[in-house]
């Protein structure tokens, strides 16, 4: 099945359309998307029709800038029963930590990994789409979403370090610079924001007793919520041993404290085997890298802890039923508005 997102994330595609002097319904039939759906919020729609979307909407109207500027439409009540239950959080760590535990809730192919180094903290996003699809304009509007929730929760003077975009800089980068403060980095090793790891225990602005005491209601209502599970530490553990060949169930059941038989029996409880599990992951990180102009074919061969490259075709064919310089290559098109 495909992943899908609620056509909510369009929020304000109409107006800057129109803005710019484009049609939106020939940009949206286009991708096989019907404008009369964007009055129903909470309908879901493959991504991938999405993002090409966007992509063409930049194309046709000029602006490379135009995911982010959607962004600027994007309230935090797009995030639909979600953005309630945002309310009931104390901090921004703990606001983080629940869009990234239902993250299912308002888009099934996005990814969010926190990471904290060193005093720092970078919040790290992507695309799993599972087909070919321009993501640079899908990763904008997500960054410039993320910038807008957590200045809601945190106050609207916050700012941060960094915003970082693995797509090459476009030649305006006003926008950017304006909603983002100034200090934007392109070509990156990923998507996101960096902030000081101390402002995320600040304290979130919107909370309120009655938002408190309604908050599990809230997220009961919630179908897609994320445990975390054994698989799902395996999953954490494989992408972080892949790039050393070390990648072996012995040595990521040691690590987890148990054996190898025991592991077995967790994953088998999840309905997924190591080999599964491996697979799996490296299908998510292949599609990430290769979104990413930056890695040689060679490099995410490495990375995704493959003998040869040859190696790596054979099994990006089998999965993904093309060659990796294929599947890198359809990703630029798009269809006529």
């Amino acid at each position: 099945m495909q992943p899908c997102i609620r056509y909510a994330t369009l929020s304000g595609f109409l107006q800057l359309a129109e803005s710019l002097g484009v049609d939106p319904g020939s940009l949206m039939r286009a991708v096989d998307l019907d404008p009369a759906d964007l009055a129903t919020p909470d309908k879901w729609v493959p991504v991938v029709r999405v993002a090409r979307l966007l992509e063409l909407s930049a194309r046709v109207s000029g602006r490379a800038d135009f995911g982010l500027r959607l962004a600027e439409y994007r309230r935090l009540s797009t995030l639909g029963p979600l953005s309630l239950a945002l309310r009931g959080e104390s901090t921004l760590r703990d606001a983080l930590s629940l869009l990234m535990r239902y993250e299912l809730s308002y888009n099934e192919a996005i990814r969010i990994r926190l990471v904290e180094t060193e005093g720092l903290a970078s919040i790290r996003m992507w695309f799993e789409m599972g087909e070919p699809a321009p993501s640079a304009q899908a990763e904008a509007l997500a960054v410039g979403a993320l910038h807008g929730i957590i200045r809601e929760v945190v106050g609207g003077r916050w700012q941060p370090l960094s915003a970082c975009f693995t797509h090459d800089a476009p030649e305006d980068v006003s926008t950017y610079n304006r909603l983002l403060g100034g200090r934007v980095h392109f070509g990156h090793g990923f998507t996101g924001l960096v902030l000081y790891a101390k402002d995320l225990d600040a304290p979130n602005v919107l909370a309120a007793p009655e938002s408190f005491s309604r908050r599990d209601e809230m997220l009961d209502s919630l179908a897609a919520q994320r445990d975390i599970t054994t698989a799902d530490r395996v999953r954490e553990l494989v992408e972080v041993l892949l790039p050393t060949g070390r990648c072996g169930a012995e040595q990521v059941a040691r690590t987890l404290g148990m054996d190898r038989r025991t592991l077995h029996r967790h994953l088998a409880a999840s309905g997924e085997t190591f080999t599964s599990t491996v697979d799996l992951v490296r299908a998510g990180l292949a599609e990430r890298y290769l979104s990413n102009e930056r890695y040689r074919l060679t490099e995410i061969s490495d990375l995704l802890g493959f003998a040869a490259p040859s190696a790596f075709t054979r099994w990006f064919r089998h999965r993904f039923g093309d060659s990796p310089s294929k599947w890198r290559a359809r990703r630029a098109e798009l269809p006529a508005p």
